[in-house]
């Protein structure tokens, strides 16, 4: 089945639906294939392969609402499936709230081709997957460090689907990932380091080599032999690119209209007011071509807007959907991120870490929490300690703690270079002042 056939059998749903009851209905129909190779000291460990076909039915009855899915995309049984769903839903409680968005929301033109699919996808072959992670993990045992285990992986997926709403939205989509990792543990005085490396891009030509992703991977341990804590205090804190966006990540929870409609929120009533220092920028462009979380339109069939989400500093913009939107009486934005970029800076990590007099280069998170409600947070690390420009000597077992309210106040450098295998490219970050409990 193709895209054209997935649209007229959901018109076709939408329509039914509407019939049997129901005042609005949104269907989806969408096929995802994925295939994941793991190698593991030369082993060929894992071959899946799984194809995901499916169709996603949501019920509007009087302002009750009801999700339903089958992955029987049979006519005939789709008819009872569908009946009973919209009879189902006549039992649920009204919630004013429950309805599809305003079509003043939806797309008016989705024919820029946003480059989301990789032409060649059909030709890559078992042997080539194989032989990738075979290539990467080879590579890894090379290393005079007394290795423990190696593992190394090549996966790629392919989606496509549409999307039908009741009221006049009708989109469809199509998509393609790649992806490459490699982890391997060592020994050194009795400490079991690891280290490890991931990139993923849309295009398999985009995709760093095998020796890349090993030498990588093979840096990321160097850098943690000898492991020990410091004294505590407070440090410059200056975050590897690469984990760098699990921290901005944080932020997007308490912008969410749902934890602002529930007061689980910190930036409660901070639209319009300054939340970081002047260098923390962030915008969301879901436009970009060939952008890993590159759209037309989200899940909700909302139109795909580039956005300011914080400028210098300041909020502009919270996550809004559809339904939380309609509770705080604010216009549905989409509520969830895409590719975020960032405001960068005029300095590249070896830069930055050359020029510092007594810094911590954080390179891990081991775990942690945070409190989206208060802003609260602490989280184990793992880095070196750089003096004068130096690696002095590699850090474990340590925490930084603090409040998100005041960390990106904290916030006094940005590099210029965002790490290019994720949706959310985020540049080194530099911190004063921060905390972290050692001995």
């Amino acid at each position: 089945m193709n895209n054209k056939e997935r649209m007229e059998l959901a018109k076709w749903a939408s329509n039914f639906a509407i019939k049997k009851g129901a005042t609005e209905a949104a269907v989806s129909i969408s096929r995802s294939r994925a295939v994941n190779i793991e190698v593991r000291e030369q082993k060929l460990e894992t071959i899946r392969e799984s194809t995901d076909n499916g169709l996603s039915l949501q019920i509007y009855r009087e302002n009750k609402f009801s999700g339903h899915s089958t992955n029987n995309l049979n006519k005939r049984q789709l008819e009872t499936f569908i009946s009973e769903a919209v009879e189902a839903t006549q039992y649920l409680s009204p919630d004013p709230d429950r309805a599809l968005p305003d079509p003043s929301l939806y797309p008016t033109d989705t024919s820029k081709d946003l480059g989301l699919v990789d032409p060649g996808h059909g030709d890559v072959t078992p042997e080539y997957r194989v032989k990738t992670a075979m290539e990467t993990e080879q590579l890894l045992r090379q290393s005079d460090m007394e290795i423990l285990s190696t593992a190394a992986y090549f996966s790629d997926t392919t989606s496509e689907g549409v999307r039908v709403h009741s009221n006049g939205f009708a989109g469809d989509w199509g998509s393609t990932f790649f992806r490459m990792s490699a982890s391997l543990s060592v020994m050194d005085a009795g400490a079991r380091p690891s280290g490890s490396f991931f990139a993923g891009q849309r295009f398999l030509n985009d995709l760093p080599k095998p020796s890349e992703v090993a030498q990588n991977a093979l840096e990321d341990t160097l850098k943690q032999l000898g492991q020990q804590k410091i004294a505590s205090g407070r440090y410059t804190m200056i975050l590897d690119n690469r984990i760098a966006g699990s921290l901005i990540g944080r932020l997007f929870q308490p912008m969410s209209a749902r934890n602002i409609q529930q007061k689980n929120s910190f930036l409660d009533g901070m639209l319009g007011k300054s939340i970081g220092s002047s260098h923390l920028t962030i915008i969301d462009d879901p436009l970009i071509k060939g952008g890993m979380a590159s759209r037309h339109f989200d899940n909700e069939g909302i139109a795909s807007r580039r956005r300011v989400i914080i400028e210098n500093g300041v909020l502009n913009n919270y996550l809004i959907d559809n339904y939380y939107g309609r509770k705080l009486g604010m216009t549905p934005n989409g509520g969830s991120t895409s590719n975020i970029i960032m405001g960068y800076g005029n300095r590249n990590q070896k830069q930055i870490l050359d020029s510092q007099q007594k810094a911590i280069f954080v390179t891990a998170f081991n775990g942690g929490n945070a409190n989206s409600t208060t802003g609260d947070f602490s989280f184990g690390i793992s880095g070196q300690l750089i003096e004068n420009g130096k690696v002095v000597k590699a850090l474990n077992e340590m925490n930084i703690s603090g409040n998100f309210k005041n960390l990106w106040n904290q916030l006094v450098e940005t590099g210029n270079d965002p790490y290019p295998y994720s949706s959310l490219q985020s540049p080194t970050l530099v911190f004063s002042g921060v905390d972290f409990s050692g001995i």
